[in-house]
């Protein structure tokens, strides 16, 4: 998403196996759909997750899908890999946890793909706060 991941001992990578792992143990609430490549392995993704929100009249569930990852291997973009992970994840969201809402985040890159869903701005903007600064 347009930010230096740093190399292979960046901290926030031990963090990220540390929570995939955690949230393998969920598979109600986690889910992740991939497509390999014979030559090359896996080369297209989609990983998302349940969280539990304040019910309101809008969402009386309160329970949100979190579209977390999406990605593509640059060498095989455009023929539709990514759409088959998104497919699973959404019917994975909508028919078994029975999610009202799912969030995600695009690239300008990746719009067009959620739009052609009907993903759209919400009607209220999204605000963030960072409290403090990620470690280097």
């Amino acid at each position: 998403m347009g930010m230096d991941i740093g190399g292979a001992d960046a901290p926030w990578r031990a963090a990220s196996a540390q929570w995939f792992t955690e949230r393998l143990r969920h598979s109600a609430t986690f889910a992740a759909f991939l497509v390999d490549d014979p030559a090359l392995g896996t080369v297209a993704s989609a990983v998302g997750a349940c969280d539990a929100h304040a019910p309101g009249p809008a969402d009386p569930s309160g329970l949100h899908g979190h579209v977390a990852r999406v990605s593509t291997d640059p060498r095989r973009r455009r023929r539709g890999r990514a759409r088959v992970c998104l497919d699973a994840l959404l019917a994975r969201f909508r028919e078994e946890a029975r999610v009202t809402v799912v969030d995600l985040n695009a690239t300008a890159d990746g719009a067009a793909l959620y739009e052609s869903y009907g993903f759209e701005a919400p009607r209220h903007p999204a605000l963030r706060l960072r409290t403090a600064r990620a470690p280097r």
